[in-house]
């Protein structure tokens, strides 16, 4: 059995205007963190797109516990939780009858689940404010609940701290490591926000106009005693990250 959760070969996608994600091949180990950075436009959530099947690669593969994704998605793709971009909430339905429908579809319905799953983002059960009323936060909120509300092994997160204030980030950061530390899950999540991934991640992948430049362990970048944003800047060759 393979060692790692995740593992990509030479995945590749390419548009007509050219090619989005070149040779990628990732390894992000079970019950570890692995933070993937790069700028807006690098090609992250083209990458996680392919992870979840929702769009194929032109080339490459993709493995999810030693299986090739495609061909084998209604055995996988139920233990993994997700959030790419936004997702497609009812907006004139609240946050708890929202969460019911798709716990109907996943057919996970547990009035306990939904409360659970809310209560860990903060969100009240039962409330009559509807989904087109929330701020940008309390959404990213309410995704992230839909996320983790099927207790997924595997959670793969594309900017999950954005729309997030001060608090909200540390809120999640705190869950996202105890989901790790004492679940056991193994968590992908893409970010250009640098110090947040430095106090978040075990290990790091940095993405650069489509092509994986470096992979190792955050541990290995300290012991260089760079900073995480000095490390990006070196292996990227440019500027920090915007």
């Amino acid at each position: 059995m393979s060692e790692y959760i995740i593992e990509t070969k030479n995945l590749t996608k390419t548009y007509d205007i050219g090619q989005s994600v070149a040779n990628l091949s990732i390894h992000v180990r079970k019950g570890r963190t692995y933070g993937l950075l790069g700028r807006n436009g690098a090609g992250k959530t083209t990458t996680m797109k392919m992870l979840l099947g929702l769009i194929k690669p032109t080339d490459g593969e993709v493995l999810i516990w030693g299986r090739p994704l495609f061909g084998n998605e209604k055995e996988i793709l139920p233990r993994v939780g997700s959030i790419i971009e936004a997702p497609g909430f009812y907006p004139n339905l609240t946050a708890t009858e929202n969460l019911y429908i798709f716990a109907t579809l996943r057919g996970v319905v547990n009035c306990h689940v939904i409360k659970d799953a809310l209560d860990i983002v903060g969100l009240p059960y039962g409330d009559k404010k509807v989904f087109s009323q929330y701020s940008l936060g309390m959404k990213q909120r309410l995704g992230i609940a839909l996320a983790i509300m099927h207790n997924p092994e595997l959670l793969i997160l594309d900017e999950p701290m954005n729309g997030l204030d001060p608090i909200g980030i540390a809120e999640l950061r705190s869950f996202l490591r105890q989901l790790c530390d004492e679940k056991g899950k193994t968590i992908l999540v893409s970010s250009h926000t640098l110090s947040e991934i430095s106090l978040l991640a075990d290990d790091i992948g940095i993405i650069d106009k489509g092509i994986l430049l470096e992979e190792q362990s955050l541990a290995k970048v300290y012991t260089c005693e760079d900073s995480l944003e000095e490390h990006f800047k070196r292996i990227t060759g440019g500027e920090g990250i915007a």
